[in-house]
């Protein structure tokens, strides 16, 4: 157990050394200049050195002295952070938080969570930007950003990983009653496959199956969208078999909308992730803030979580 007299001695010697005179010092502590010499004769007979060179008019350091200072200076700055960290997770969350989430996976999985943080932390600030894109969050000012995709440049930066983006192939029941259920990747081709729209041509499908082995399938059909939730809604209106991201089309396959199309193929797994600058120590809108993302997607995302 520590000695709280040699805390007290301490940060007595500290003041000593700041002030330069034991009165002044004293004037500080709002001890007598008796009290605070014998306070450091202790500290210097417990230790061994002497910690001053003392001479009628002047007070200074030491070599030991010096050196023992700024190991003095590092240990109350740990116990002030501490006291300081302490102090605000017991306080409310207060401030302005900047936050940039992707357009559709925000909305549908990080919006309910800031939703419940806000009804939560009433003089918490959260300002939600949704862009598909990779803010300098330094440079921007931007506190918190979730990025779906390999985390390029991370100087200055920590991330935890929130899950895992993969596609499923799907269609609405009604669609496969009419037109077939295929069993083959080459069976795709006599299907209307709902295509992404990028840069004025259709993208074709990455896949991976079981195996690990790479396919592509240049299929086509009769729209091409932009937006992957207006594919989601051509799906469910019966217009053809699409790929899309298993976040997105999970409740519609659970709640039977959506018919898994053959379910061994899938795209290759983009990590998506919450990403912040470093700060130290961490504040604490910014720590209830991730608290409550880890507690939503850890250890399994929710559109995988069937319980």
């Amino acid at each position: 157990m520590i000695d709280l007299a040699r805390l007290e001695g301490i940060a007595t010697f500290v003041e000593v050394a700041d002030a330069g005179s034991f009165t002044r010092a004293g004037e500080r502590l709002g001890l007598g200049r008796s009290a605070v010499g014998k306070t450091i004769a202790r500290l210097e007979a417990r230790l061994g050195v002497r910690l001053f060179n003392r001479t009628t008019r002047s007070l200074s350091l030491t070599d030991e002295g010096s050196r023992f200072r700024e190991s003095c200076l590092k240990a109350l700055a740990e116990l002030e952070s501490a006291e300081a960290s302490l102090a605000e997770r017991t306080s409310a969350a207060a401030g302005t938080l900047r936050i940039e989430i992707p357009v559709l996976f925000g909305r549908q999985w990080v919006l309910p969570v800031l939703l419940e943080i806000a009804r939560a932390h009433p003089r918490l600030r959260l300002d939600v930007a949704f862009a598909n894109r990779r803010a300098d969050l330094t440079t921007e000012g931007i506190d918190l950003a979730v990025r779906i995709g390999a985390l390029d440049d991370v100087a200055g930066l920590a991330a935890r990983r929130l899950g895992t983006q993969t596609t499923q192939l799907c269609a609405s029941p009604a669609y496969l009653d009419r037109a077939g259920r295929p069993g083959t990747l080459a069976e795709l081709a006599g299907h209307d496959c709902l295509v992404e729209r990028r840069q004025a041509r259709p993208t074709p499908w990455r896949l991976v199956d079981s195996a690990g082995r790479s396919h592509v399938a240049a299929v086509g059909g009769p729209l091409a969208l932009d937006r992957a939730d207006a594919i989601a809604d051509a799906v469910i209106a019966g217009h053809g078999i699409a790929c899309l991201p298993r976040w997105l089309v999970a409740p519609m396959l659970r709640a039977g909308v959506l018919e898994t199309v053959l379910p061994e193929m899938t795209s290759d797994a983009l990590p998506i992730h919450a990403v912040w600058p470093l700060q130290r120590p961490m504040p604490l809108r910014l720590r209830v803030v991730l608290d409550a993302l880890f507690d939503r997607f850890l250890p399994t995302p929710p559109w995988d979580d069937t319980a």
